[in-house]
Parts: structure tokens; C-alpha cells; sequence
């Protein structure tokens, strides 16, 4: 049953409330919160006795989290909205005074969701190392690398949003899949920096590094090898990482606003006159 409220009575606060309520009743939140802690404990538990640097393994673990965001955005965005058609034909998005508001909460809600199984990913993994004395890197650039993922995967939730209203959740599955693969080639393939000891972050991505779906991985990356720059190099390395850091960030910031500005305006006049498998 939707409750229906004025246009007065709804405003986003109100309408973030209403979508944190719904998922944490879903099956979203636990599998977060599972695959979160699987991945921060198992490569937490490689990383602090493998014989890699242990700053090129935080690198590499960061990327391999950035890089499976897109996938992870298919997947929850698909079952987020597969759940609002079971349950009401998406009648908590469209049988609501503000479809606007409706549609941008449900996709920072589930955006936050990512970011947070993010952080206890990344916090696990970090726990792991200091408790075996491998952890080196500094809290300033867990943050800034916690930041650079969560800023770059913003976009394409409201892109996978978007896929699954319009066609479902296998095609948001099937986008997110592809883009988990442009994200590895942007950093040279799945743990190439760690086994060549190049920063891949840093490194230049041609076309790659333009497109959203790498973004996460390249900036959480950028976060990581500029406390390695610090500690080993410094200088000109450092200041073009930083300055890469800023420039992808702010891109990043650019198209999360465009975006939903242009997911609003679409949605305002969308109808959902098909099923979706």
C-alpha cells in the first residue's frame, strides 16, 4: 500500500526516510553487508601474508573493489526496481505528488548502500593488515581512496536506475558486466600494477579512463598510489596524481549532477507499460 502525501509533505528527507525503511526489510542490505565482509576478510587474509609490497596490495585490492561496482550497481539497481514492480507496479515511485523526488531518493539510497558496503569492505581489509603490522599507508589516503570510489561509482547508479526502469534487470546486469571489464583493462588487467609494481592508477588510460564505469577504480586508485608517490617518490609524481585525482573527481561530481537532472526530467513522464524478466 503507497501512502500518499501532499506535494507540501513530501520533500526528500522525508522521501531518503521512506527509501532506507523499504531496503532495509529487502534482501539488499544483507548481501551487501555479506559480500562486504567476505572480500574485506579473504583478500584482508591473502594481503597479510602474500609476499607482494604491501602498499601495491591495498592498490590492487582498491581497484578490484572500484571495478566491480558497475556490476554491483546492475545487479542491486535491477533488484531494487524488479522489488518496486512486485510490489505495486512501481507505485512508490509514480502514485506519489513528486515522481522527481521519488526516483532521485531511491537512487541515492541505493548509491549510499554502495558506498557503505564500501567503506566496511575497504575498513575490513585495512583491520586485517594492522592487526599483522602491514598496513603502511595513512588514514588521509584510505579516506581519499574510499572517496575516489564512492564519488566515480555515483554516476552509473543513476545510469543502472535509468537501464532497469526502461529495460529491466538483466539489461542493467548485462551493462554493469561490461563496464566491470572496462574498468580492469583502464588499470591494465586485474592485478597488473601489483605483479609489475607500476602505478596503473596514475598511468595513462586513453579512451578508458574517460568512461564512467572505470572512474571508481581509477580514483580509489589515484587515493592509494598518492600515499605511495609520498612515501617513495614525492614531487612532480605526486602533484600530477593529486591534480589527476581532482580532475576525474570533479568530472565525475559534473556528470553524477547532469545525470540526474536528466533522469528526473525523463522519469516525470515515464510509463511502465511492459514486464521485464
Amino acid at each position: 500500500m503507497v501512502a500518499m502525501m501532499s506535494p507540501a509533505a513530501m520533500n526528500m528527507p522525508r522521501a531518503l526516510g521512506s527509501e532506507v525503511r523499504r531496503l532495509v526489510r529487502s534482501a539488499l542490505l544483507p548481501v551487501h553487508l555479506v559480500c562486504a565482509i567476505a572480500a574485506g576478510l579473504a583478500c584482508g587474509a591473502y594481503f597479510s601474508v602474500a609476499p607482494w609490497d604491501p602498499n601495491m596490495g591495498v592498490d590492487a585490492y582498491v581497484q578490484f573493489l572500484g571495478a566491480m561496482m558497475p556490476l554491483m550497481a546492475g545487479i542491486v539497481c535491477g533488484l531494487a526496481l524488479d522489488e518496486e514492480r512486485r510490489a505495486g507496479r512501481l507505485a512508490n515511485l509514480v502514485a506519489v505528488p513528486s515522481r522527481r523526488i521519488a526516483i532521485t531518493a531511491k537512487a541515492a539510497v541505493l548509491w549510499i548502500m554502495g558506498t557503505g558496503a564500501l567503506a566496511l569492505a575497504l575498513g575490513i581489509f585495512c583491520t586485517v593488515l594492522a592487526a599483522t603490522g602491514r598496513l603502511v599507508l595513512g588514514p588521509a589516503h584510505l579516506v581519499a581512496a574510499l572517496g575516489g570510489l564512492a564519488v566515480g561509482s555515483a554516476p552509473f547508479y543513476v545510469l543502472m536506475v535509468a537501464l532497469s526502469l526502461r529495460w529491466g534487470r538483466n539489461a542493467s546486469i548485462a551493462v554493469g558486466a561490461a563496464g566491470l571489464v572496462i574498468a580492469f583493462f583502464s588499470v591494465g588487467g586485474l592485478a597488473h600494477g601489483l605483479m609489475t609494481g607500476e602505478l596503473t592508477g596514475a598511468a595513462p588510460a586513453g579512451v578508458l579512463g574517460w568512461i564512467p564505469f572505470s572512474w571508481p577504480a581509477r580514483l580509489g586508485s589515484l587515493g592509494i598510489e598518492a600515499g605511495i608517490a609520498a612515501e617513495h617518490a614525492g614531487g612532480a609524481l605526486l602533484s600530477a596524481i593529486q591534480g589527476s585525482y581532482l580532475t576525474l573527481a570533479a568530472t565525475a561530481l559534473i556528470v553524477v549532477v547532469v545525470s540526474t537532472i536528466a533522469l528526473v526530467i525523463w522519469f516525470d513522464r515515464f510509463e511502465d507499460g511492459s514486464s521485464h524478466d
